[in-house]
Order: C-alpha cells, then sequence, then structure tokens
C-alpha cells in the first residue's frame, strides 16, 4: 500500500474534526442550519491553520445530497469525490500559478453554465492575493453578483495585498494560529491510534516548533517518526530540532546571572560542537526571560513555559530581565549576519555581560 502523508491521511472531514477555529466553524454552522449561504468567502491566516481545509469543508456542506448541511454525510458521491479531489463543481485554482488577466478571464467564461453533478458550483481560489491588479479588476463584478448557482472561497496568507474592493464583496474569517496545547493534544490522538509510543514532552516540542501551524505539525510529527527508532523520545527530538536540552539552558542562564562569562562562552562552543541550532537556542533564551519576567510579577504564571521559572527567577533583576530580552530580540536580526552562528551567538552573550550595568557612574563636574 502507499504511503500517505499523515497531514494528507488526518485532514479533517468534517467540521467536528477539525482544531481550534472554533469562532469560524461556529459562525459557519449557524448560518449553514438557517439557510445563510453567502456568494463569497475569504478565509485568511498564516500557512496550515486551516483555510483549504475548512473551505473543502464547506464545499461539502453546500452539495452534500443530505443538505445543505452542517454536517455533510461523507458518503454520498458528492461528498466522497470531493474527499478524493475530484468533484467537478469544485474548481481550485492556484493563484500564484494563474496571475493574468486572461486566466481569469477564462475561469468566468464558465461562471454563468449551471453545475453539472452538485447543488453548486464553487471556486476555490488559494493565495488569491498573488492575482494581478487587471485579474482583481475582471473579478469584481462577478463577485458582487454571481449566479446562484455560484460560490466563490478565496484563501490566502497575505489579506493585505488584496484590493479594498475585493475584500468588501466578502464574508471574512481570519484564521488564528493554533496553540500549542490543542497541537499536542491532537498529535498526541494521531499516535495513539497509530499505535506508536511517545513521550509526552517530545510531542510538546514538536507542537512549539511548528508556530501555530497543524500542518508544519504533522510533517515534523512525519519526520520525527521516521528519525526515532521505536518510541519518540524527548531526547531524540531535541537532536532532530538541533535544540538543547534544559540542563544547557539553565547552565546558561545560571552563568547570565551571576555573570561568568567564561563558562558562557565554553557553554556556547559545547553546543556548537553539538550542532546546536543557535536560532532556535536564542527562541529558548527568550522564553526562558519572558518567563522568569512574568514568574517575578505573579509567581506561578511563568512555569508552564519555564518549569524552574521559580528557582531561576529570584536570581536576576528586573531591570535586567528587560535588557537581556531587548538584547535577545536585536540578536536574532544579528544572526542572520553574522560571519557564522557561533561568532554571532558569542557576540550576543558578550553584549548581555557587558551592558549589565554593575556600578551607577556619576559624571564629575
Amino acid at each position: 500500500m502507499t504511503y500517505q502523508v499523515l497531514a494528507r491521511k488526518w485532514r479533517p472531514r468534517d467540521f467536528s474534526e477539525l482544531v481550534g477555529q472554533e469562532a469560524t466553524v461556529r459562525t459557519l454552522n449557524n448560518a449553514l442550519e438557517k439557510g445563510r449561504f453567502h456568494h463569497a468567502y475569504l478565509f485568511t491566516g498564516t500557512r496550515g491553520v486551516g483555510k483549504t481545509t475548512i473551505a473543502r469543508i464547506l464545499a461539502k456542506a453546500y452539495n452534500c445530497e443530505q443538505g445543505p448541511t452542517s454536517h455533510p454525510c461523507g458518503t454520498c458521491k458528492n461528498c466522497t469525490a470531493i474527499n478524493e479531489g475530484h468533484f467537478i463543481d469544485l474548481i481550485e485554482i492556484d493563484a500564484a500559478s494563474r496571475t493574468k488577466v486572461e486566466d481569469t478571464r477564462e475561469l468566468l467564461e464558465n461562471v454563468q453554465f449551471l453545475p453539472s453533478q452538485g447543488r453548486f458550483k464553487i471556486y476555490l481560489i488559494d493565495e488569491v492575493h498573488m492575482l494581478s491588479r487587471h485579474s482583481f479588476n475582471a473579478l469584481l463584478k462577478t463577485l458582487e453578483e454571481p449566479p446562484e448557482h455560484t460560490k466563490f472561497f478565496l484563501a490566502t496568507t497575505d489579506p493585505q495585498k488584496l484590493p479594498a474592493t475585493i475584500l468588501s464583496r466578502c464574508l471574512k474569517f481570519h484564521l488564528g494560529k493554533i496553540s500549542v496545547e490543542k497541537i499536542s493534544a491532537h498529535l498526541e490522538h494521531i499516535l495513539k491510534q497509530e499505535k506508536l509510543p511517545f513521550q509526552s514532552p517530545a510531542i510538546t516540542l514538536i507542537a512549539q516548533h511548528a508556530q501555530g501551524s497543524l500542518r508544519d505539525a504533522l510533517s515534523l510529527l512525519d519526520q520525527a517518526i521516521a528519525f526515532c527508532q521505536g518510541e519518540l523520545s524527548e531526547h531524540d527530538i531535541r537532536n532532530m530540532l538541533g535544540i538543547s536540552d534544559h540542563r544547557a539552558l539553565t547552565d546558561f542562564l545560571t552563568h547570565l546571572a551571576t555573570q561568568q562569562t567564561q563558562a558562557c562562552l565554553e557553554l556556547v562552543k559545547q553546543l556548537d560542537a553539538q550542532g546546536i541550532d543557535f536560532d532556535s537556542f536564542l527562541d529558548e533564551i527568550l522564553s526562558a526571560l519572558h518567563a522568569m519576567a512574568v514568574e517575578q510579577v505573579i509567581p506561578g504564571a511563568g512555569r508552564h513555559i519555564l518549569p524552574n521559572a521559580g528557582e531561576l527567577a529570584p536570581q536576576f533583576s528586573p531591570e535586567d530581565l528587560q535588557l537581556f530580552y531587548q538584547i535577545g530580540l536585536k540578536g536574532k536580526e544579528d544572526l542572520l549576519l553574522a560571519p557564522s552562528t557561533r561568532a554571532g551567538m558569542e557576540m550576543i552573550v558578550l553584549r548581555m555581560l557587558m551592558f549589565v550595568p554593575h556600578t551607577v557612574r556619576h559624571d564629575s563636574s
């Protein structure tokens, strides 16, 4: 049997299977149940948060033989055809590869024709912001007053590039990044269904590294399954992602608090020898500084980010935490321009250590 990647195998087939995006799902469900069918929808958000998936589920909701319904059956010939990607009345268009006005006009020539199989003919235009200005102008009139049997579903990662005239003609839904907790829970559910052993901290690392994108998380999970022999362990996932362990982060923060320059630089040298990604390590430092700053203001509030925040936070003054955080943020830009990532990381560390005001200097007059 041909292997199917997890992102495709576990793509939601119904609104109830979606991870996150509760507000969007609730609105669409209510509209479907009340028969309020809009002619144009715009789904915005970063990569991998469900824009195309929601559009396809909505296409099923419109064309299910038992619908229109907020709960498409998934088994009728229309639902099955959409699931398998060959429903003739769902026309998916990649705007990035069809930017010319001629492509748009060709598309619009067929809008007037009735659907061949389903109840509605649906045009799903992905990355719609890539269309040219002339293409948008050609689309305007049809988008405002399409035939009753035609619906437009637009998806984009960059809505700021869309003309206001297009935005005003669509029902807009912004899909936010998915939380680490929800991604972790979904990945653990998949691993249990696939009967694969795992450690929960390892799954949390994958969820954090995905930065709110469920598709990225599933791609990383695929990679992790191939990388790990047997159980998905925290140690293996850290090696795969080039992330240091908790001991290295704790040691660095302790050395930073006690102003041990040599120890800090020696640790950077060791991490470089281990092949650690310094951009990720700097992210860990920034998260830890944030956790300690929060912990100092509200005891216990930073421990979900940094488990030992309660022990580390008292070693820093609030002013130092703010200073280190700003230096680290600026350092993320400098790291890209440095001759090597190790050199860049060492300069960031030295900046943190050198800029701490050990004593208050007064100018004599």
